[in-house]
């Protein structure tokens, strides 16, 4: 998997969380995949898990991520600076900032993300 095909899945991977389609997302994902719980803490392992814990975070919170840079690193992982906002489900925004997300490809795939506050 070249660069340009990782930078490419990783959009289509935002783009799928943002319109709630998480089908098309965790097609994106190792079947394996390693996820960092972002919201309740830990971490989830496999696209069952992912989409379990997603289905409970759409019920509690709205959040929109939006990549502004993507970059291949020398060691193959794609850090990806985000534009993160949350809000309650009124659409009171909860938490509006920036973060990195840090991503590990296997098989061309998703196979693990993490997240690293910025400041």
């Amino acid at each position: 998997m070249n660069d340009a095909e990782k930078q490419q899945l990783i959009r289509r991977a935002y783009e799928a969380f943002n319109a709630r389609d998480v089908d098309a997302a965790l097609q994106l994902m190792h079947a394996d995949v390693d996820w960092p719980n972002g919201m309740e803490g830990g971490r989830e392992h496999g696209r069952r898990a992912v989409r379990d814990y997603w289905t409970r975070q759409f019920t509690m919170i709205d959040s929109h991520v939006v990549p502004e840079r993507v970059e291949v690193g020398d060691d193959g992982r794609v850090t990806v600076d985000v534009h993160q906002v949350v809000r309650d489900l009124d659409g009171n925004i909860v938490s509006d900032g920036h973060v990195q997300h840090v991503y590990t490809f296997e098989d061309g795939l998703i196979a693990h993300m993490e997240i690293v506050p910025t400041t």
